[in-house]
């Protein structure tokens, strides 16, 4: 009998706020993404592990790493709200 099991990324937009990117110097959209690291049995995902956010630029796709905060934050202020069950 053969167990197959692993680990799955999952790639959430959470929202696209506009502001000057460190890496390029251009003031262009910003994809503000959560990655959720599942555990997979059989392909089927069961439960998550580990979350991180990080922001990406559209211009010269830059990325850097925000904490929770920081990623509600830029939800807030780009009019949208939290998801108040991703605690």
């Amino acid at each position: 009998m053969f167990l197959l099991f692993g680990t799955r990324p999952a790639l959430t937009l959470l929202v696209v706020v506009t502001f000057l990117c460190d890496y390029c110097g251009q003031t262009v959209a910003q994809h503000v993404y959560k990655k959720t690291n599942k555990f997979t049995l059989f392909f089927v995902p069961l439960f998550s592990f580990s979350k991180s956010y990080f922001v990406e630029c559209s211009n010269c796709g830059g990325a850097t790493a925000l904490t929770e905060a920081q990623a509600h934050r830029s939800m807030r202020t780009a009019g949208g709200t939290p998801d108040p069950h991703d605690r």
